[in-house]
């Protein structure tokens, strides 16, 4: 019970690594908003874990301003956030993708976390207190080719998460990213571009440990961040893949 008497919202928190987020937060005591694009998905989950399901669309400011209100009128304050939303591009030439597609990325994978903090902290700030964690990928680490502004996109949400966390630390609200290889998810094959046997088995033969990330793999080292065993850790980037990027 890590997370007893805590509260947190996890964006994208419906499915794959929110979810196993999720479960992992309500399983150690927290109070969560399951947060997701997809209402029937986060009222699913909910009624797994209990808590509140809000849907939230993180790429656009009034749709993540009332989530902020949902929960803090529910609970008076949010602890913990955790800003996994994300979108990737299917595997393509940089020069190939196109500037919907691009907008549409940085929208939901970097603008989400300008607004999330621009709706959170100021609460956060107040209590002087507060965990956020960002899902970046190891794609921002070691890039994979043909998805350039994925791995863009990752890369910009690590160097936001550090510079968060220098400047939010003297208010006591702590910030940091983990950073996992891809999971047997939805969004598996978008990052493979096909999902099959011969995918797979050239995906995992890049990764040391042979094996994706898993849902629970993300939620045992997101419980970590935000539990008070982490109270001295900020601007972390953790690594939860097996390997990938040694």
């Amino acid at each position: 019970m890590r997370l007893s008497g805590k509260t947190a919202i996890v964006t994208g928190g419906g499915s794959g690594f929110g979810a196993g987020i999720a479960r992992k937060f309500g399983a150690e005591g927290a109070q969560v908003m399951v947060a997701d694009i997809n209402p029937d998905a986060a009222a699913a989950l909910v009624s797994e874990v209990g808590g509140l399901a809000q849907a939230v669309d993180v790429s656009d400011a009034d749709s993540v301003a009332e989530m902020a209100a949902v929960a803090l009128e529910a609970w008076g304050r949010v602890d913990i956030l955790v800003n996994n939303a994300g979108i990737t591009h299917l595997p393509a030439c940089l020069h190939d993708v196109d500037e919907e597609t691009f907008d549409r990325l940085f929208a939901v994978n970097c603008k989400s976390v300008y607004l999330t903090a621009r709706a959170l902290i100021p609460a956060m700030a107040a209590a002087r207190h507060g965990s956020i964690i960002n899902i970046a990928s190891s794609a921002a680490l070691s890039p994979r080719p043909r998805l350039s502004w994925y791995n863009a996109s990752k890369g910009w949400m690590v160097a936001a998460s550090r510079s968060m966390a220098i400047e939010l630390a003297p208010i006591g609200v702590r910030v940091n990213a983990l950073c996992p290889v891809a999971g047997d998810t939805p969004m598996l094959s978008s990052f493979m571009g096909e999902d099959t046997p011969e995918m797979r088995a050239k995906f995992l033969a890049t990764i040391p440990m042979g094996r994706f990330s898993t849902p629970e793999d993300l939620g045992n080292a997101a419980c970590f961040l935000a539990s008070d065993e982490a109270a001295m850790i900020t601007g972390a980037v953790l690594t939860v893949d097996g390997g990938r990027c040694i």
